[in-house]
């Protein structure tokens, strides 16, 4: 039987794959966010893979804006605009597909105000300067 403690470190590995392989896709197609699942991932990996979190948070394409969050706990400005736009405009294809329905619209609506809110007021300071080295 395989310990409990093994069971979390494997699925909090597989968290962290499946979040980063959703993070490049993200990165890719501006209809998903893709630095959410990078710093779910980033996470994953710092409970079951040391290797897989140094990886991803030294990493030349990813590793700053992980970094920033998890030293400073910023959000990059066009980061910020990105994210809430795409929220935007989810939101009117919500409403204009759903226009019978006033339920749908609102409901979406409900849970997206609060987060594009949370997002618009993270600092947005320029802490590239103060990167730390890799070990």
């Amino acid at each position: 039987m395989v310990s409990t403690r093994k069971t979390v470190r494997y699925s909090m590995m597989a968290l962290g794959l499946v979040c980063t392989v959703l993070g490049i896709i993200g990165i890719i197609l501006p209809v998903m966010p893709g630095t959410v699942f990078l710093l779910i991932a980033a996470w994953a990996f710092s409970r079951s893979s040391e290797r897989l979190h140094l990886w991803l948070y030294y990493h030349p394409r990813f590793g700053q804006t992980i970094r920033d969050w998890h030293l400073h706990r910023v959000i990059p400005v066009r980061g910020k605009l990105l994210a809430i736009t795409m929220m935007a405009m989810s939101f009117a294809y919500v409403a204009v597909s759903q226009s019978p329905n006033w339920l749908v619209p609102a409901l979406v609506g409900a849970t997206l105000l609060p987060v594009a809110i949370w997002i618009a007021t993270r600092p947005s300071g320029d802490y590239s300067a103060s990167e730390i080295s890799p070990r």
